[in-house]
């Protein structure tokens, strides 16, 4: 039998840093079917190019593995070298029509803006009714994010007054902040907000999210199991794993 959950509104927390995708929004399901279809579209390239078998893009295996969590960029070196295709970096501004990790990345991008502009993210009700329960009682807020979109997501979802402080893709990349499963967007949330680790609670989904968090030395780390298993999230450091944030107890 399963421990009880804690009691989030009784831990004294100062802070609730959470991840975006697969936390707060269902945006998680559109950044894979863009990888998906970013990886497959380039590797029938490659496999004609090199007269090999076309091997997809695995949804289970392979995002989980290489992309799940990490910066766009680091995602498509990560993934294309487990297929042994090097290419070269190119920069940020690299039309998303290159063959040039950049590139890549800028084209995945532009699959999965013209969704969410179209479709908008769907949200975890059960995770921004928390989120403004503990906001009410004072917490303090941050999302924390690999994702440049966050802010085109946050807006999309009528959800630009959740946080406090925002540390995404973009910010990382101003500052210099390494990205998960490197705790420094995690811990520099807490900077922001004044307030330390120690004293606050993360949420992840992602293995290397988890993983960032405990480097971090939060409080307490709360894993999400939208289906990468929860035995390796608690694996990853999670403290303790919930299918849905409407597990937890607020009265």
């Amino acid at each position: 039998m399963s421990a009880p959950l804690p009691n989030l509104d009784q831990m004294n927390m100062a802070a609730f840093v959470l991840d975006l995708d697969g936390v707060v929004t269902d945006t998680a399901s559109v950044h894979a079917s863009a990888w998906k279809q970013l990886f497959d579209d380039y590797l029938r390239k490659v496999s004609a190019d090199r007269g090999e078998p076309f091997v997809p893009f695995d949804l289970e295996s392979d995002y989980v593995t290489y992309v799940d969590g990490k910066p766009r960029y680091d995602g498509v070196k990560s993934f294309l070298e487990s297929r042994d295709v090097h290419l070269p970096m190119g920069t940020p501004e690299d039309a998303a029509d290159q063959e040039t990790i950049c590139g890549l990345g800028n084209r995945k991008n532009d699959l999965f803006t013209t969704v969410i502009r179209r479709d908008g993210p769907t949200v975890f009700d059960t995770t921004v009714k928390l989120i403004r329960h503990l906001k009410a009682k004072g917490v303090r807020t941050a999302v924390v994010s690999s994702s440049k979109n966050c802010q085109l997501v946050l807006e999309t979802a009528g959800l630009t007054d959740l946080f406090e402080v925002m540390v995404d893709g973009n910010y990382a990349a101003e500052h210099g902040l390494p990205g998960k499963p490197n705790p420094d967007t995690f811990t520099h949330a807490c900077d922001l907000l004044d307030v330390r680790p120690e004293d606050s609670v993360a949420v992840e989904d992602a293995v290397v999210g988890v993983k960032a968090c405990s480097a971090g030395n939060f409080k307490l780390t709360i894993g999400i199991d939208r289906g990468v298993g929860r035995q390796a999230l608690l694996d990853g450091g999670a403290d303790v794993v919930v299918d849905d944030m409407g597990e937890f107890d607020i009265g």
